[in-house]
């Protein structure tokens, strides 16, 4: 007998695609910056990429855990025309923003359905939203700071996530 509900399970699996639609936006706007040679905003935003493949193969792992079933649903084309590093920048936050809401929406649910062995998984989700928002800002703020793209892509680094992020 499972014990993840029919009506959670498919709500995961609809939030197995928003991360993967997330890295899939990341990877867009990775390799729209690679093209201007902005190296180091590309790898970035290529890490953000691998960061959400690792969050969906966590709802994906408890899914499976929980005696569910994972279905991978069609992704959306990312946009890729960016038009600028501030457009890309910008558009990170509010992506991030969506998700935190369909995190809060799942924690909604979860309690409404008393699907209360979630409550861990989704901690850890509404923790790590905090953090991608924080990130998301805190290139926004850094971005503002500098007259030039260049010189704001050279002082923008990342180092690669941990397997459990």
């Amino acid at each position: 007998m499972a014990l993840i509900s029919k009506k959670f399970n498919d709500a995961l699996n609809k939030q197995i695609k928003e991360e993967l639609d997330s890295g899939y936006l990341y990877l867009s706007m990775s390799y729209w910056l690679e093209e201007k040679a902005y190296h180091n905003l590309a790898n970035w935003y290529y890490l953000q990429a691998q960061e959400e493949y690792i969050h969906a193969k966590k709802f994906m792992d408890y899914i499976v855990e929980t005696g569910g079933i994972v279905e991978l649903l069609g992704l959306a084309k990312p946009k890729s025309d960016w038009e600028s590093i501030k457009q890309i920048i910008d558009a990170g936050y509010k992506h991030e923003q969506h998700i935190t809401g369909k995190i809060v929406a799942l924690v909604k649910l979860s309690e409404e359905i008393s699907e209360f062995q979630a409550r861990t998984l989704l901690q850890w989700f509404i923790d790590e939203q905090i953090e991608e928002e924080a990130n998301a800002t805190e290139l926004i703020d850094k971005h503002a700071g500098y007259k030039n793209d260049m010189l704001f892509d050279q002082h923008t680094q990342r180092v690669a996530a941990t397997p459990s992020e």
